[in-house]
């Protein structure tokens, strides 16, 4: 009998490994077998792929009867991109079982994607919890960044672990979000080149890319886009019926009234409201642009997103949200209509700037100021600050710049340092005001800017790390102060992430903005303000631009120095980055407005600057020195 019954498990499983791939598509197991869980998604239940039509042909191509290897989606938000590479996912195990590889941008993201997604669409699909076993029984092969099934098994990793990307061959490969991948991983080169380097050991392998992009030639999803058959979705006109693609040039809408919005055909002029989506994206299609591409290819905005996902007013409400900054408009660019951002990086003419130069004297402080930054560069020789006072709409003071001499491996010139940071600054009202927060670079004396930072008060100082490819100014900070066991020492100092192409871009489209003829609509965004600075500062200010490489076959862009000192364009960057940390990015009207009632009041005699201004200050109009 046991013979029997051994012979009998050796049969089953030697049929389940000539069994060939089953002739189901992803999007008709999704339509069988997918249940969305109430804890995943806003719309628990049966998934159905005709809410989102548009991804029945991407999920298709990832089917095992498709030829198609590899297949690249650049989205807006809000369009389900993320839950077609689940769908795929479950269909592996279900039905084509090998081994799978899922990337996210850190190993962080990818538990809190495996708890928040991965698990509730394993529980929730009978299907798919009959093949994984139990996380909590003994030996199941299921924990928090692998499932084990029949066949195959699925390992999760963040693309900033070089052993993670390397640890297994693979005939599955999932790359989510590979624009927030580090440029480098470990010092083993790119991500998406270690994980796709799995596969190939597969002769029919898939591989799938999933993201919103970011800025215009740094992005690998748009990279991978142009090398495909780049497919644009294509919906009928409810009134003419020409197919086309919704553009965010058709969108209209009465001034000031966002619930107004609709949508005016490219081939009619009729217009239509949002809810012949539910008619029109049924009847879409994929139509390619490039046949010559090597792969397919993509691209949808959150213009398609589906009623009462993301509506076409709230696109509209981003968009009016977008016009206050370069920033906004880059995030708006990005994740509502699915396309990369384009900065020229052109450095602002430094002669204009030094020519708009205000009288107001250094070290004083504007009355509309709120609050007061530094941004600090060391060198080996000297310790250059910049002091910058901001106020609502991001507006700019430069209040001061300092430059300490001294060798920066002695302790004296971080001495002073600390006196500086300790200095208050009077504003036009008579309050003395003190640095809120000082952003200095750990590029350089790394070790010196630790120990001088931990001297420091932890709410008032910050240590910062430029990093190239960021996509975001700040990104939260990582502890680089551990015991000799290696755990990190509570309260040790922290290093934050500092997106310099970023920050760089915003501040050089800031300067390139010129006054409005009515200074009574009030001053532009971001406006920056300057005292009667040197010429020499000016030319630091503008000391870089962006420019494109060819590198291995792609076009990289990077910041480039025209001259040989840059010291105060870096200070006034870090400066931003603490005025960001400080959280005025976030404030509107009124707590701008509660920032400013809670300014601390000092009796301290107000700072004095090391520079001697013979300038008079002329009167303030507005909120400017102007």
């Amino acid at each position: 009998m046991a013979l029997a019954n051994g012979i009998a498990i050796v049969w089953a499983a030697a049929q389940g490994a000539i069994r060939p791939d089953p002739l189901l598509t992803v999007s008709e197991w999704a339509d069988q077998h997918r249940m969305l869980s109430q804890r995943a998604s806003a719309e628990p239940g049966s998934w159905r792929t005709d809410r989102t039509p548009y991804l029945r042909e991407i999920m298709d191509c990832l089917s095992a009867i498709s030829p198609v290897e590899k297949a690249v989606f650049m989205k807006g938000a809000q369009v389900g991109g993320t839950e077609a590479g689940n769908n795929w996912l479950g269909y592996v195990i279900d039905n084509c079982p090998g081994p799978m590889l899922m990337v996210q941008p850190t190993v962080e993201m990818a538990k809190r994607n495996s708890k928040t997604r991965i698990a509730p669409l394993i529980e929730e699909s009978p299907t798919l919890r009959d093949k994984v076993r139990d996380p909590r029984s003994r030996d199941s092969g299921n924990s928090l960044l692998a499932k084990e099934f029949p066949g195959g098994v699925v390992v999760m990793a963040g693309a900033n672990s070089a052993a993670g990307l390397r640890s297994m061959p693979v005939r599955f490969l999932f790359l989510d979000e590979p624009d927030a991948y580090p440029g480098d991983v470990d010092g083993e080169g790119d991500p998406c080149t270690l994980a796709e380097a799995r596969t190939r050991t597969f002769s029919r392998r898939k591989i799938f890319y999933v993201s919103t992009p970011t800025l215009a030639g740094r992005s690998r999803i748009e990279r991978e886009f142009v090398d495909s058959d780049m497919r644009f979705f294509h919906v009928p006109c409810p009134h003419c019926g020409v197919l086309q693609q919704l553009v965010w040039e058709q969108v209209k809408w009465e001034d000031g009234r966002p619930e107004t919005v609709r949508y005016q055909c490219a081939h009619c002029d009729e217009l239509f409201e949002e809810h012949h989506k539910n008619t029109i994206l049924i009847k879409g299609e994929w139509v390619r642009q490039n046949p010559e591409g090597k792969w397919r290819g993509y691209h949808i905005s959150s213009l398609y997103s589906p009623l009462g996902w993301f509506s076409w007013k709230d696109c509209v409400e981003a968009f009016l949200q977008a016009q206050k900054s370069d920033e906004a408009m880059r995030v708006f660019q990005n994740t509502i209509l699915g396309l990369t951002y384009a900065d020229t990086g052109e450095a602002p003419d430094w002669e204009v700037l030094y020519g708009r130069r205000e009288n107001y004297p250094l070290g004083q402080v504007a009355d509309a100021a709120v609050f007061l930054t530094a941004g600090v560069d060391v060198q080996k020789d000297r310790l250059e600050m910049e002091v910058v006072a901001w106020g609502p709409n991001l507006e700019s003071w430069s209040v001061d710049y300092v430059v300490l001499h001294g060798d920066t491996a002695g302790d004296a010139v971080w001495e002073e340092l600390s006196r500086q940071v300790q200095r208050e600054y009077q504003r036009e009202d008579g309050l003395a005001m003190p640095l809120r927060m000082t952003a200095i670079d750990t590029g350089y004396r790394t070790q010196e800017v630790y120990r001088w930072v931990h001297r420091q008060s932890v709410l008032r100082v910050m240590a910062i790390k430029g990093r190239e490819q960021q996509a975001t100014i700040i990104s939260q900070p990582t502890p680089v102060e551990v015991t000799i066991r290696g755990k990190r020492i509570r309260g040790g100092v922290k290093v934050w992430p500092l997106g310099v192409s970023v920050a760089k871009s915003e501040l050089y489209g800031w300067l390139r903005r010129k006054l409005p003829e009515n200074l009574d609509d009030g001053l532009p965004f971001g406006w920056c303000h300057f005292p009667q600075h040197s010429e020499e500062w000016f030319k630091q200010l503008t000391a870089e631009s962006l420019v494109s490489r060819v590198v291995r076959g792609y076009q990289k862009y990077q910041w480039e120095k025209t001259r040989d000192r840059n010291e105060a364009l870096d200070c006034r960057v870090y400066a931003r980055a603490a005025a960001m940390v400080v959280g005025a990015d976030r404030w509107d009207a009124k707590r701008w407005e509660y920032e400013r009632g809670q300014a601390p009041r000092s009796s301290a005699a107000p700072a004095q600057s090391n520079t001697k201004s013979t300038e008079t200050p002329v009167k303030r109009r507005k909120s400017s020195f102007l």
